[in-house]
């Protein structure tokens, strides 16, 4: 038996997709713990692209249980599309189980989501509008929707209510004209049949099956910077994507869980607002985001690009306890004469390694930069860490160095093929 958790080490966008698939191969199950349909998930199967935003990645596997946690929040339009969109291309949903304590996302919350940020002006969060927020605050203040509560006689008058709370706010405070509960009621009826045929104790097939020996892999969205508690707050998302969230996302005590791995860009991305030290605002960072695709899976935003920063993922290895790391996109790398790895931070004419929880202090750091030689070589067909260049490997090495966690995986292409194994995770 292994429990492997997957989390994100940077701001999100880190590759986590791909690193789930191909880990998923030695996986028996694959559980989703947290977020919406607010996170993106690209996956490269024989030159085929998945984009996948609720269901989690191992869904490519037929074999495969496949796992949307309590910790998530669902919107159901969204859940019957992507799963309307896998049965078009051939693969089976029949191995999905969705948590019945799953929160679930109504047409209200995506309104409050956009009237909140219209709202903040230029000190917007940059959300992706998709209502996950307002999902969460909901949940938190014992308002929200479960799975469960769609499927039972009372949801028609737990839904008027709340609609009803709903539409005074929007009219009255937001000034936005309010949504008409009978539509809303037909309009999430269709959806039951659906949600029924999925639904489970999710918590309990998980430590069932981790009790007979089952290999299970938990996958986060977004990244350790973007944790509700650790991340630059309020920059933020509305759940916990560090590997704790994994027991709370999916019903698992903390005793359970064998291995935490982080998932790293080689160098680094970020998506809306909130400070960034090693953004890079010149050709370089411009040329790093067109090789690497940086566009958002879920939004199509540009992202913003920078240097590799030791001191934030040595804060994720800190905060999630990472066993190991897989660094991904390596191969965009390839071409520049000379390549930048951020040591620490200069804060009032001072030298650290610390991350600042002070929003304020992070945006008055400023980098303090290690240069290593690039390598020109293109790396995509490399199998093993020896068929790289001398300078790749010593970049990787560097950043072992750095953030104190070994690297047990490269990756050097969207391909599952073009994926270097350093260290077996199950």
């Amino acid at each position: 038996m292994s429990t492997v958790v997957l989390v994100g080490a940077q701001w999100g966008d880190e590759g986590k997709g791909k690193v789930t698939d191909f880990l998923a191969e030695k996986a028996d199950i694959v559980v989703r713990f947290q977020g919406g349909n607010n996170a993106g998930h690209t996956v490269v199967v024989d030159d085929e692209e998945f984009k996948l935003h609720l269901i989690p990645s191992g869904i490519l596997y037929r074999e495969k249980l496949c796992i949307i946690g309590n910790g998530v929040v669902i919107d159901p339009a969204v859940l019957h599309q992507e799963l309307q969109s896998l049965a078009d291309r051939g693969i089976t949903t029949a191995k999905l189980l969705i948590d019945n304590r799953a929160h679930v996302i109504m047409p209200y919350h995506r309104l409050l989501d956009e009237a909140e940020e219209e709202q903040k002006g230029e000190s917007k969060i940059g959300t992706t509008k998709r209502g996950i927020g307002p999902a969460y605050s909901d949940k938190s203040s014992r308002v929200g929707l479960r799975v469960v509560d769609l499927l039972e006689e009372e949801f028609a008058d737990k839904l008027k209510k709340n609609v009803e709370n709903k539409n005074r706010l929007l009219e009255n405070y937001y000034n936005k004209p309010g949504l008409n509960y009978e539509d809303m009621y037909e309009e999430y009826k269709k959806f039951i049949p659906l949600l029924r045929e999925h639904a489970a104790d999710c918590s309990e097939v998980i430590n069932e099956s981790i009790e007979k020996g089952s290999n299970v892999l938990f996958e986060g969205a977004q990244g350790t910077l973007l944790d509700l508690d650790f991340g630059t707050y309020p920059y933020v998302t509305s759940s916990h994507p560090i590997a704790a969230g994994a027991c709370l996302g999916a019903g698992v005590g903390p005793t359970r869980i064998n291995k935490v791995i982080g998932v790293a860009k080689a160098y680094t991305t970020r998506v809306g607002e909130g400070p960034f030290p090693t953004e890079l605002h010149d050709g370089v960072g411009e040329e790093i985001r067109q090789k690497g695709h940086e566009f958002g899976t879920t939004t199509g935003r540009p992202r913003r690009c920078g240097w590799f920063d030791a001191v934030i993922v040595g804060y994720s290895a800190r905060i999630n306890g990472l066993n190991h790391l897989a660094i991904t996109k390596l191969d965009v790398l390839s071409g520049l004469p000379e390549i930048k790895i951020c040591t620490g931070y200069k804060l009032n004419d001072k030298i650290t390694t610390s991350f600042p929880p002070s929003l304020k202090a992070l945006a008055q750091c400023e980098p303090v930069y290690e240069t290593l030689p690039g390598w020109e070589e293109d790396i995509s067909q490399a199998k093993s860490i020896s068929d790289l260049p001398e300078n790749a490997q010593r970049y990787l090495k560097r950043i072992t160095e750095l953030v104190g966690v070994p690297v047990a995986m490269v990756s050097v292409g969207p391909k599952r093929s073009q994926t270097i194994v350093l260290e077996d995770i199950f």
